[in-house]
């Protein structure tokens, strides 16, 4: 059996620097979604398996814990060099079992060799202070310590990104990893720990167990996991953290989102336009960051919806390694009738369908929908309460910027908002009001690069830190140190406290 590329038939555990069977395990069928065809299995783990990661994770922590912090740098900046090589044989891997196209899965593994250059630099961020003479012959110093062993728990939209996004800065810390994949898309997850291997990564570093909710579960209450990482809808965000609290771990949550995209009078329409496409249908709306959401301000939204429904009916959707191709198909059968069912309602509560993906499913094989586009939909619609989490956008009509950040601040979710529009002032005031934690001016999708942190507000995250630049907080716990060195000829002082203010 083979772990390079998607060849293989049963995709693999991998522990302690090897892949690991299950053969016991129940099995999951992989399926490609641009056919709905099986192609492959994955044996899915559960606490059995979670015990062996979880131990082997354990025994390599102390002393990746003890190795210098440029040596973890230099471990992780060959990872950079092999996620580079293998750069289109990731994407490859991506496309044939998430469904988006190559173009779009190219960009993942760019983002995620950004990532890792982030944290290879933890040598800078994981420097302490220290302040002298603090009081008579007292100092004080701090510095970060890991926390030993840390668990992820990853969606399928972005195989290769989120998973990357956590087990590499964890990994620069000083911490030992095990990453629960989705099951939909598991091979990326493989494919990278053999590469993290062959970086010359530890045995048992990195650890990657699949499974459903029995290893999830398996892991938030296993004793030795000091921290979870988790991204994916809210109900099982809020969960996730519920439970890993009361166990006293470091938890994050990131849950779903509804992000809006706020188009102004002054905008340049035709931009707006260009972009509410590409942020509401790319990657066909399987983003935590796309926009399904246009809040159309004044007069101007009958020419946005226009403009809109023009961009969207040329869009081409089709399989994701297809040329031409502008979006892949959904990631599932559920997914698609979930995206169906939405559109089933929105006429019966005020919308109206412009754009009709469903006309697109009579080729009959794979979770093929076309973009849609709904306008007149109102705040208190299934269409627009709801996250589809597929290529629908609504349009949201308002009169003017203060009805417009009413409308996108009584969403529970913050995950993302953006403003088009030509006005400094209006900007300005955009960004300080809105209750989102990534904003964008005349940008659709406010993703910071990997040097700023991410996480959103509200719904869309719960518990610690976010991702990124952020993570080595997460990753770590800080300790502060006082010390006082005496002449031996003057003796000890008994009573520290006493001495320290003198």
């Amino acid at each position: 059996m083979t772990t390079t590329g998607v060849q293989f038939e049963t995709v693999p555990h991998w522990i302690d620097g090897a892949p690991a069977d299950s053969a016991a395990a129940e099995q999951a069928e992989i399926r490609d979604p641009a056919t709905g065809h099986a192609v492959r299995t994955v044996g899915l783990g559960g606490a059995d398996l979670v015990d062996q990661a979880v131990a082997s994770a354990r025994s390599a922590a102390q002393a990746w814990a003890s190795t210098p912090t440029p040596a973890r740098a230099t471990i992780l900046l060959a990872f950079r060099s092999l996620l580079l090589e293998h750069s289109e044989e990731l994407a490859s891997i991506i496309t044939a079992e998430q469904g988006k196209t190559l173009a779009d899965a190219r960009g993942e593994v760019a983002r995620s060799i950004e990532a890792v250059e982030v944290a290879a630099s933890a040598v800078q961020q994981l420097k302490g202070e220290y302040a002298e003479q603090v009081a008579n012959g007292v100092d004080t110093y701090s510095f970060r310590q890991p926390l030993g062993v840390c668990a992820g728990i990853t969606p399928f939209n972005f195989p290769v990104m989120v998973p990357v996004s956590m087990f590499v800065a964890a990994i620069a810390c000083g911490n030992s990893f095990v990453l629960k994949p989705s099951e939909k898309v598991p091979s990326a997850s493989v494919r990278m720990a053999e590469l993290l291997a062959e970086a010359g990564l530890p045995g048992g570093v990195f650890n990657v167990v699949h499974g459903g909710i029995a290893a999830v579960n398996a892991l938030i209450d296993h004793p030795d996991v000091a921290a979870v990482s988790f991204v994916g809808s809210t109900p099982v965000a809020r969960e996730i953290y519920r439970r890993s609290a009361e166990a006293g771990k470091k938890v994050q949550a990131l849950g779903g989102a509804n992000n809006h995209l706020v188009v102004m009078p002054d905008a340049d329409l035709d931009a707006a336009a260009d972009a509410l496409v590409s942020a509401a249908f790319g990657a066909a709306g399987q983003r935590c960051m796309a926009v399904p959401v246009a809040v159309v301000v004044g007069d101007v939204a009958d020419q946005v919806v226009a403009k809109t429904a023009q961009r969207a009916e040329a869009f081409t959707t089709g399989p994701g390694d297809a040329e031409g191709s502008d979006m892949g198909p959904l990631i599932s059968q559920a997914a698609l009738e979930r995206v169906h069912r939405a559109l089933d309602t929105a006429g019966g509560q005020g919308g109206t369908v412009v754009v009709d993906g469903r006309a697109i499913d009579s080729r009959g094989a794979g979770y093929f929908v076309g973009p849609s586009l709904v306008d007149h939909v109102q705040p208190d619609s299934d269409l627009y309460q709801d996250e589809i989490f597929g290529p629908v956008l609504s349009v949201v009509r308002v009169d003017d910027l203060d009805e417009a950040l009413r409308v996108v601040n009584a969403s529970p979710y913050g995950n993302g908002a953006s403003i088009f529009t030509s006005s400094g002032a209006a900007s300005r005031h955009f960004a300080h009001h809105v209750q989102a934690g990534s904003v964008g001016i005349n940008v659709p999708i406010p993703v910071p690069i990997s040097w700023f942190g991410f996480g959103g507000w509200g719904d869309s995250r719960l518990g610690d830190d976010g991702l990124n630049y952020d993570a080595y907080r997460f990753y770590t716990r800080s300790k502060v140190v006082t010390q006082r060195w005496t002449e031996p000829s003057k003796g000890v002082t008994p009573n520290f406290v006493a001495a320290g203010n003198q």
